[in-house]
């Protein structure tokens, strides 16, 4: 994998993940989502009228364009995989900021899908 293909999958997987934090932010501020209210125009513009919906969307929307700029570069068995690396940056920032309790046994799996993501990159 070139260095600028590399830049491509880390900035896709770093928006991705900046938009699931952005998108847990939004719930955490309007509340649990019943499929019922799911259908509600009230609810739902309660959703995306936050300030981290917005910009969580946006987030997603362009690291699908990177995202498809790193795929023109490099082998979906490759790169599909290092979408892995989310986990372990929403690990830390959903401790950091959203104050989640993330357990022993977590970190030690995520130790592994790091360990995982190492030897696919060597390869």
């Amino acid at each position: 994998m070139t260095t600028y293909a590399a830049i491509l999958v880390l900035a896709g997987v770093l928006l991705n993940a900046v938009a699931q934090l952005l998108l847990k932010m939004a719930t955490n501020k309007v509340g649990v989502i019943e499929a019922s209210s799911a259908l509600s125009l009230g609810a739902m513009s309660a959703l995306f009228l936050q300030w981290p919906m917005i910009l969580g969307l946006f987030c997603y929307g362009f690291s699908l364009l990177i995202w498809l700029m790193a795929l023109s570069r490099v082998d979906v068995t490759l790169a599909y995989p290092m979408l892995a690396i989310g986990y372990v940056i929403n690990a830390f920032a959903a401790q950091h900021f959203l104050n989640e309790p993330v357990s022993m046994q977590r970190w030690i799996a995520i130790g592994v899908i790091v360990l995982g993501v190492a030897l696919l990159a060597r390869s």
